[in-house]
């Protein structure tokens, strides 16, 4: 059967994946953003980071080690998931626990799919008085945008696929996997 994190196919409960992008893909593009991160911060105020909970933890920790600025970080938990689809109501679950107000703030999520999670994040960060935020995502499916929003730091620009590893889950399985994989069948 072979090791779990080396497979080119791996099957999740009912489902079966293919991988998409491999460890050193993923890392190439974390330095790639790391890198515009500190350019557009150097020598500016404190950003602070926000990681969307659950699926952006690995993405904000090995973003994070590779970030050069002084920076803060929290946590923040909205979703819209049910299995493999996004249900398009948006459940605040956890606001950040730093003040926002008068703070550069970059959001790190996992992926942007029909954009409504992040519009409507931005605007709630606009009204607790952010001065600025801006989003890095590892992963967009630019058919899938339904809300108008910017996307300042993007990893990889994918079809409509639902998406596993490196943090993303199908029911709460598959986040460990150190590559992201697609879904081969509906």
């Amino acid at each position: 059967m072979g090791d779990f994190f080396s497979m080119k196919n791996v099957r999740i409960i009912d489902k079966n994946f293919k991988i998409l992008y491999n460890s050193e893909d993923i890392q190439k593009k974390l330095s790639d953003i790391a890198r515009a991160i500190n350019n557009d911060y150097k020598g500016k105020e404190t950003p602070l980071f926000l990681c969307m909970l659950s699926g952006a933890y690995l993405f904000t920790a090995d973003l994070l080690r590779q970030i050069t600025i002084p920076c803060e970080i929290s946590f923040i938990k909205w979703s819209s998931y049910s299995g493999t689809e996004s249900t398009g109501v948006i459940k605040e679950q956890m606001l950040p626990t730093i003040d926002v107000k008068d703070r550069d703030v970059i959001i790190i999520e996992d992926i942007v799919d029909t954009g409504v999670t992040m519009y409507n994040l931005s605007k709630k960060l606009k009204q607790l008085g952010a001065k600025s935020s801006r989003i890095a995502t590892l992963l967009t499916k630019p058919s899938k945008l339904k809300a108008s929003i910017k996307l300042d730091y993007v990893g990889f620009e994918i079809e409509d696929r639902f998406v596993i590893g490196y943090g993303m889950d199908y029911n709460e399985r598959g986040r460990n996997l150190n590559a992201i994989y697609q879904l081969t069948e509906l």
